[in-house]
């Protein structure tokens, strides 16, 4: 078991680069990706910029504003915001102090795997075999790459087989 300390007398008080009033300390970091904790001061701020990867923000105590591209919005604890890659963000206190966990995941983005990881199923007309089903049926090389994409397609047997195993479809 391993347990990391963060939070008061743990951060690193002049914070990372291209903050003002931010202190913070770096958790966890991988290849696959780093964990920070960042602590901002009444008007404390991470002055708009980008990175390759997807980050996600979450503000853990107090609020404060942060920006994504053109948008702006008011966060408070218990509210994640995900920064896109390559997206420019930024952060800031107003009034009130604010705490947060900054997960930044390295690799590509998975977002055409958003809608299978949720568990939402493809729903497709009556008789329609979906992509690759048929050329899986057919035998043709294109059924494993159809596959590999992430691409879910129901038949009326797997649709029956469910219905009655007692499981949604």
């Amino acid at each position: 078991m391993e347990i990391r300390r963060f939070g008061v007398g743990n951060r690193r008080p002049d914070g990372p680069p291209g903050t003002r009033g931010v202190a913070g300390q770096v958790i966890h970091a991988d290849a696959r990706g780093t964990v920070s904790e960042l602590a901002f001061a009444r008007h404390g701020s991470i002055e708009p910029h980008s990175n390759p990867n997807t980050t996600w923000f979450v503000v853990i105590e107090g609020g404060g504003m942060v920006e994504v591209g053109d948008e702006r919005a008011r966060v408070a604890a218990g509210e994640a915001v995900l920064w896109p890659a390559d997206v420019p963000h930024a952060a800031w206190a107003e009034l009130s102090e604010m705490r947060a966990i900054v997960v930044e995941l390295s690799g590509a983005d998975d977002a055409h795997l958003r809608g299978i990881l949720n568990g939402r199923p493809l729903a497709l007309p009556p008789g329609d075999l979906g992509a690759g089903e048929a050329d899986a049926r057919a035998g043709t090389a294109d059924a494993s790459a159809a596959k590999a994409d992430g691409e879910l397609a129901a038949t009326p047997a797997d649709a029956a087989q469910a219905a009655a195993e007692g499981e949604p479809i």
